[in-house]
Order: structure tokens, then C-alpha cells, then sequence
């Protein structure tokens, strides 16, 4: 071969060299192309879910004042016993709350779940007050929660006169008084006296067969006598009953007391002459407080979204508590998931696979958003650190976290801003919203009990935010919303303290 062809040939192979480069270059420059547009169309899709997220949990002010004045339509609608009202307003026949000048030694059974708690309370008058207490906490054995009425009252009753016997000289009875017991009792019962009540139905993992119809203190009354414990149930309550009862005797200017935790509720102070369907002699104090059930308050001008509405059709017991499928505890985690799985399915936000945790029903805790949702560091490694633990997702992208925090923002501000509007549209019935003919306001206190608003800081000061939006400056520097602690146990005692049988007749 000549030199010519060998540098012919060389000519050729260098070109032949270059093109593949070429080839490979402008190949490169296509995938990094497609990868950028696939990046691109990633994020837009992430910001049409967000943004049609915060339209549908978009609570302006004017939306609140509206669901605050079906709140007290549904109100009135209850305490006319009108069919088919969402809000029961259960009767509580409670017409003397605490005043604080309530003497004497009184016990409290507080039964809502798969524990209980027997509860003592020397009270000591006005000057005195709570002069001791004490209380046991005691886990019912799983096979009581499917047995017997007898079976599971005797239990209690044992346990009970046990705590008792163990009452010491700090805690005085007066020769010749029996012994008085508040019974806070969280499932659903239709009460018929301050002392009595049919069970409507078991709850919270119960099944007992021959409990539904009768009435509750019957059963313990029965089962207390068959222990030899001479002790009489002088008030029947529920939790938030309870918590007014113990938010009164705190501070006289209570006038409602609201739960949010787990689950939400919420009771207050009404006008005797202002229930229609209240058909015995009015009580002498004039009020009653009644248990007002919101939890299944519905409205159509409740902002529900497409996760709300397939939370609810997946619940339970679709169709009921709507009100709080949206603001309390056991659910605003859950909305959370469910909005970070459309994320994960339509925008990829934790990867080309969706993480097979994240598909679970309820494994997103709301304490686990309020870690998330509380995290001020500048990486959001903390909210990471749930994230991977939680759903299993190894490393999250810093876009995907600060996102996630922005769903916990908006979850939070819905619930808290819905809970605030409920608020007020109990403070709007009692004429509690506006200042008095001479321009002033009488001091006004909310009282707060619940894991979610007593931990869940975000949310606690957007619903106090809220509530000072929807009354005014002038109105709100009068209303006071504190937190009240164990109400469904020592409210209880004081509830039978103020019921007593040895109580003085104004």
C-alpha cells in the first residue's frame, strides 16, 4: 500500500472517529434534553397538584363567617330536635356548673377507651380549692372489651373499690354521707337525667353483648353494690362536658369548652328558655349546658376536596362526622398522605416508584406532621428523617421536602381556620360576637382541651389567629381561649360535687 493510501485510509478513519463522536455528543445532548424536559414537565405536574390543592383548601374569611352562620343554623335546627339535623345538641341535664365553693371529698370514673381512670378530689371551698387529689389508671384485659355487660362493669367496680380502700387521711368523708362519683362516659348515650342514660351504641374496639338500650349507672350502680362499695353516681357526663365543667371552676367567664384531639367536640352554655325542645320544668339556674356533637356538622360550604371526599367514602362510616374528618387529630395526617400520594403518582416527587409505604391507609400520624410541619432547619433533614422513616423513602430531594412542609402548611391552616370558624359561630349564638349596647364586652373564655391543640403549636396559634380575624380587634381583646387539662376526670368529681345530693338548694 502506497503512502497516499495509508494517509487516505487514516483520513478516513479519523472522520469516520469524529462523526461517532459527533454522534455520540449530539446523542448525549438529546438525553440530557429529554431529561431536562422530563424534569420540567415533572415540576409543572407538582405545581398543578399544589395549586389546585391550595385553591380547594383555600378558607378566605368570607367562607369562615359563612360556615360560622350555618354552624348556628344547624344550632337552632338541633335544639328544635328538627329530623334529619346534623347536630344533635344533646341535652346534658348539667344546670349547675361548678362555682368553687364546692366542699368535700368525690370520686370520678373517667371510661372512654381501653383504659380507665378512678379519680378522687378533696375540694375545699372558695379559699381552699383543690386541696388534694389523687387517681390510678387501669387497662381493661382485651377479652372484657368482647364479654359481658356484667362481666366488664364488675371489673370496673373491683377496680374501683380497690382504689378506695387505699383512700388515705389526707381525704375526709363526714360521718353518715355516702360516697359521690362523677361518671364520664365517651359513647354515644341518650341521657335522660343528670344521673342516667341508655346506651346507644359500643365504640373504640367494644362489642358487648346486652349493654345497648340500658342504661349505664344502672350497670355500675349494680355492679358497685355486688362489690360492697357504697357509692352513688351523682352526674353521668361525657369528655367535653367534662372540660366545661372543669374550665368553669378555673374561671368563671368559661362559656364553652371545645375537644381537639383524636377526635373533636364541643359543648356550652345555653338559655334554658332558648332550647324548644326542652319540655320539663326550666332549671332553676336558667341554663343547661348542652353537648353539642359538632363533629357531624356538615354544610355545603364546607371546603372538601377530593381527598376529603375519598376519606370519607373509605371511612367507617361514611357520610357522618364530616367536620371532623377535617380538622381533627385522626385525620389530618392522613389527608396529608393522600395528597403527597397524588404527588408521588402524577409528578414522581419521590422517585420514578411510589413508595409502597405510602399507599397505607392512616400510616402518616398527624404527631408525625406536626414533627414534619415544626422543623426550622434550613435543610429540612428532620422532615427528612420522618419521611425515610415513615414511608421508607431513602433520600428525599430538597424540592420534595420543602413541598411536603408546604402540604403540612396548608392541611393545618384548613383545619385550624375550620375549627376557629366553629368557634365563633358558637360565641355568634350566644351574642358573645360583638360588644354589648354601651360599647363594652364582658369577658369571654374558651376553654381547649386535646392533644392537637395543645402540641400541635402551628395549629393551636393559626386557629387563636383566626379567631381574633373573624371577631374584630376591639371583640377579640375580650375573649380569652385558654388550654384546660383533664377535664373528663376532674371535671367529672366537680360535676358530682356541684350535683350532690347533700348540695344546698338556692
Amino acid at each position: 500500500m502506497g503512502k497516499g493510501a495509508v494517509v487516505g485510509t487514516a483520513v478516513v478513519v479519523g472522520a469516520a472517529a469524529a462523526a461517532a463522536v459527533g454522534v455520540a455528543v449530539v446523542s448525549l445532548s438529546r438525553r440530557r434534553r429529554r431529561r431536562r424536559e422530563a424534569e420540567d414537565e415533572r415540576k409543572r405536574k407538582a405545581a398543578a397538584v399544589i395549586e389546585e390543592v391550595e385553591q380547594r383548601f383555600s378558607t378566605p374569611t368570607a367562607l369562615l363567617r359563612g360556615i360560622a352562620d350555618a354552624m348556628v343554623e344547624e344550632m337552632e335546627r338541633g335544639l328544635r330536635a328538627e329530623p334529619h339535623a346534623p347536630l344533635k345538641m344533646l341535652i346534658s341535664y348539667v344546670d349547675n356548673l361548678p362555682t368553687g365553693d364546692e366542699q368535700g371529698l368525690f370520686y370520678a370514673l373517667d371510661l372512654g377507651g381501653t383504659n380507665f381512670r378512678v379519680i378522687r378530689v378533696q375540694l375545699g371551698g372558695r379559699d381552699k380549692r383543690v386541696v388534694k387529689q389523687q387517681y390510678e389508671e387501669v387497662s381493661i384485659p382485651p377479652h372484657l372489651m368482647v364479654g359481658t355487660s356484667t362481666e366488664l362493669f364488675d371489673f370496673i367496680a373491683a377496680e374501683l373499690e380497690k382504689f378506695v380502700r387505699t383512700e388515705g387521711e389526707d381525704f375526709h368523708l363526714p360521718n353518715g354521707k355516702q360516697r359521690e362519683l362523677g361518671f364520664t362516659f365517651s359513647f354515644p348515650v341518650h341521657q335522660t337525667s343528670i344521673s342516667s342514660g341508655t346506651l346507644i351504641k359500643w365504640t373504640k374496639g367494644f362489642s358487648i353483648n346486652g349493654t345497648v338500650g340500658e342504661d349505664v349507672v344502672a350497670e355500675l350502680s349494680r355492679a358497685m353494690e355486688r362489690q360492697g362499695l357504697d357509692m352513688k353516681v351523682a352526674a353521668l357526663v361525657n369528655d367535653t362536658v367534662g372540660t366545661l365543667a372543669g374550665g368553669r371552676y378555673a374561671d368563671n367567664d368559661v362559656v364553652t369548652a371545645v375537644i381537639l384531639g383524636t377526635g373533636t367536640n364541643a359543648a356550652y352554655v345555653e338559655h334554658a328558655n332558648a332550647i324548644p325542645k326542652w319540655t320539663g320544668l326550666l332549671p332553676r339556674s336558667g341554663n343547661m349546658v348542652i353537648n353539642m356533637e359538632w363533629g357531624n356538622f356538615r354544610s355545603d360550604k364546607l371546603p372538601m376536596s377530593e381527598y376529603d371526599k375519598s376519606l370519607d367514602f373509605e371511612s367507617l362510616n361514611p357520610g357522618e362526622q364530616i367536620y371532623e374528618k377535617m380538622i381533627s387529630g385522626m385525620y389530618l395526617g392522613e389527608i396529608v398522605r393522600r395528597i403527597l400520594l397524588k404527588l408521588a403518582h402524577d409528578a414522581s416527587l419521590f422517585g420514578d416508584v411510589v413508595p409502597p409505604k405510602l399507599e397505607q391507609l392512616f400510616i402518616l400520624r398527624t404527631p408525625d406532621m406536626s414533627a414534619m410541619h415544626h422543623d426550622t432547619s434550613h435543610d429540612l433533614k428532620h422532615l427528612g428523617a420522618k419521611l425515610k422513616d415513615i414511608l421508607g423513602v431513602p433520600d428525599t430531594s430538597l424540592e420534595a421536602r420543602y413541598i411536603t412542609l408546604h402540604v403540612c402548611d396548608l392541611v393545618a391552616e384548613r383545619g385550624a381556620r375550620l375549627a376557629a370558624a366553629g368557634i365563633y359561630g358558637i360565641l355568634k349564638k350566644l351574642g358573645k360576637d360583638k360588644l354589648l349596647s354601651d360599647f363594652s364586652q364582658q369577658r369571654t373564655v374558651v376553654a381547649i382541651d386535646g392533644g392537637l391543640y395543645e402540641h400541635y403549636k402551628k395549629f393551636s396559634a393559626c386557629l387563636e389567629a383566626t379567631l381574633t380575624d373573624l371577631l374584630g380587634e376591639e371583640v377579640a381583646s375580650s375573649v380569652v381561649v385558654k388550654l384546660a387539662n383533664d377535664g373528663s376526670g376532674i371535671g367529672a368529681a366537680l360535676l358530682a360535687a356541684s350535683h350532690s345530693q347533700y348540695a344546698e338548694v338556692a
